[in-house]
């Protein structure tokens, strides 16, 4: 008989209340896209990412280049495992995620030729969302939605990259029930886009939804939902 690990039972027991709370929110909103869970592991202990992967989770993200770049080095290379990159995005840090990673966060044009030199030397196609600033706050990082259409009109000029989806961090506004009109809007934002074929864009995935909000954002079309407390805890 095992001695009970308290970090792996938590987590479980975590990681199961949050599929349940997904799939309840896929019966409320009917038939739709799948959705794939993303574990927020930003400061959190290697241990209770093993403790994660070990009750089912397939996917990790990380808001810090060296953080994921320390953590991919310590990672058994028998876990499968998909590496979400979903901080900002640093020019001089993008040799430890291109090639690693699915990105969230290009939120410039100007970001589109360093990542496809770097998936060029590494011979890989590199795929990433664009982060969209639907809500106009300029402190924060993000596209507007009247500049998007020049940056994934650019993907056209870039051999080693691929454009496939939206994501947005939207206001925070106290109650999860006020972030549903920002995640509508990136699905309406998305739908349109969609029907105008670019070159190098599949836009498929949609990345909105955190610990508080998530719920809503499936409801939404979320395909891509970022949660992190509400499986791991509190940071340390």
């Amino acid at each position: 008989m095992t001695n009970p690990n308290p970090i792996t039972d938590n987590i479980a027991d975590n990681l199961a209340r949050v599929h349940d709370r997904i799939a309840a929110a896929i019966a409320r909103r009917g038939p739709g896209p799948e959705v794939r869970l993303i574990g927020v592991s930003k400061k959190q202990p290697l241990d209770k990412l093993l403790a994660a992967s070990a009750a089912g989770l397939q996917d990790f993200g990380e808001n810090y280049a060296q953080e994921l770049r320390d953590k991919l080095a310590a990672w058994p290379s028998d876990h499968a495992t998909r590496w979400h990159f979903i901080g900002a995005l640093q020019t001089n840090k993008l040799k430890y995620v291109v090639g690693k990673t699915l990105i969230h966060t290009v939120d410039r044009l100007e970001l589109l030729e360093p990542i496809d030199r770097r998936a060029a030397g590494l011979g890989v196609v590199q795929e990433f969302l664009v982060e969209v600033d639907l809500a106009d706050e300029r402190q924060k990082a993000g596209v507007r939605p009247d500049e998007l259409p020049d940056l994934l009109d650019a993907c056209a000029g870039f051999e080693a990259l691929r454009c496939v989806g939206l994501m947005i961090i939207p206001p925070v506004e106290g109650e999860p029930e006020a972030s549903r009109v920002w995640f509508a809007r990136l699905r309406e934002l998305h739908e349109r886009l969609r029907t105008q074929p670019r070159p190098h864009v599949e836009l498929r995935e949609l990345s909105m939804g955190m610990s508080a909000d998530f719920e809503q954002a499936i409801e939404e079309g979320a395909t891509l939902v970022r949660v992190g407390t509400a499986i791991f805890g509190a940071r340390t």
